[in-house]
C-alpha cells in the first residue's frame, strides 16, 4: 500500500466512513513498520459532502466526467485563440454538459442519502464551472480527491470585438467630403469617427464599458469574499466532523474503561475480603498453633519430672 492507494480508497468512501477507515490505514502502515507513511494517511482531511460528491463522478461516471472536461480543454483553447465562433458553439455545449454531470452528482448523492440542496448544489456547480475554466481545477475534479468545492474567482478571456468598417461615404471618402472628416451642418457630438460613430455614441459606449468593468469588479469581489467564506465554513465542516468523530471514539473508549474498571473495582473488593478472611484465620490458627506448642512443651516437661520407671 501507498500514499495514492490510500488516497484513492479513502476519498471513495462516504464522508462519515473517512475517518475511521483513515486511522485503520494509518495503523496498518504503522504496524507494517512504515511510520512516514502512517503520517501522511493521518494528515489526509475528511471530505466536505461537496467534496466528496464531486468525487464520486470521476469513479461512477468517467466517461461523462472526461466529455465534460474536455469541453472544457477546447472552450480554453478557443478562448486563446480568440475564436469567437468556437467560443459560441462551445459555450451552449458547456451549459448542457455541465447540467448533465451536476444533474449525475445530485442523483447520486440523494441515492446515498446525502441530498445536495441550498448551498451544497450550488458548490457543486460552482466547482465544475472552476474546472471548465481553470486547469488545475479540471485536473483535481479528475482525479477525485478533492476536499472541498472549488470555485473560480477570475474572469475567463473574452474574444476579441474587432470594429464593423463604415461605409465610405460615412468617413467623408467621396467627393465632397471636408477636410478632417467634417461634414457641414452635422453637429461636432455627431460627426462619424474613424470607427463609423459618432462622438456620442462612442461616449456612450464607453461610459457602459466602465459601468460593465465596475459591475464585473463589484461581482468578482463578491465572489472571492463567498468563495472565501465558504471555504472557512468549509474547512471548520470538516473540522468539526473531525472532532464529533474523534470525541465519539474516545467517548466509547471512556465507556469501555469505565466497564473495565468498574469490574476490576469489584474483583478488587473481592480480593480485599479474601485477604481480611485470610489474615484473621491465620491469626487464630496461629494462636491456635503456638497454644498446641505450648501444652506440648508442657507435657515433655512434666513427662522429663516423673522418675524413672523401675527394671
Amino acid at each position: 500500500m501507498d500514499l495514492d492507494a490510500a488516497a484513492d480508497r479513502l476519498y471513495g468512501l462516504a464522508p462519515g466512513e473517512f475517518v475511521a477507515a483513515r486511522d485503520a490505514l494509518a495503523k496498518e502502515a504503522k504496524t507494517a513498520g512504515d511510520a512516514a507513511l502512517a503520517r501522511q494517511i493521518s494528515a489526509l482531511r475528511r471530505p466536505t459532502v461537496v467534496g466528496w460528491a464531486v468525487n464520486q463522478a470521476s469513479r461512477r461516471h468517467p466517461e461523462e466526467l472526461d466529455e465534460f472536461l474536455d469541453v472544457g480543454a477546447r472552450l480554453r483553447e478557443a478562448w486563446r485563440r480568440q475564436d469567437a465562433e468556437a467560443l459560441a458553439a462551445l459555450t451552449q455545449e458547456r451549459s448542457a454538459a455541465t447540467a448533465r454531470v451536476a444533474r449525475l452528482i445530485r442523483q447520486d448523492a440523494e441515492a446515498d442519502g446525502q441530498p445536495l440542496s441550498g448551498t451544497a448544489g450550488t458548490e457543486v456547480e460552482q466547482t465544475l464551472d472552476a474546472a471548465v475554466v481553470d486547469e488545475t481545477a479540471s485536473a483535481q475534479v479528475r482525479q477525485g480527491r478533492l476536499i472541498r468545492g472549488l470555485s473560480y474567482s477570475g474572469f475567463a478571456p473574452a474574444p476579441v470585438v474587432r470594429p464593423v468598417r463604415a461605409h465610405p461615404a460615412e468617413t467623408g471618402a467621396g467627393a465632397g467630403a471636408l477636410p478632417s472628416g467634417r461634414r457641414a451642418g452635422v453637429p461636432s457630438s455627431e460627426r462619424r469617427k474613424g470607427d463609423g460613430s459618432t462622438a456620442k455614441e462612442r461616449a456612450a459606449r464607453e461610459k457602459a464599458e466602465r459601468e460593465r468593468k465596475e459591475r464585473e469588479k463589484a461581482a468578482s469581489d463578491a465572489r472571492n469574499a463567498a468563495a472565501e467564506a465558504g471555504e472557512g465554513h468549509s474547512s471548520w465542516e470538516a473540522e468539526l466532523s473531525e472532532a464529533v468523530g474523534e470525541h465519539d471514539r474516545l467517548a466509547d473508549r471512556v465507556a469501555e474503561l469505565s466497564g473495565e474498571l468498574a469490574a476490576a473495582k469489584d474483583r478488587q473488593a473481592a480480593a480485599r475480603h479474601r485477604l481480611d478472611v485470610a489474615r484473621r484465620e491465620e491469626d487464630r490458627a496461629r494462636r491456635a498453633a503456638e497454644s498446641a506448642r505450648l501444652r506440648a512443651d508442657r507435657a515433655e516437661a512434666a513427662l522429663r519430672d516423673l522418675p524413672p520407671a523401675e527394671d
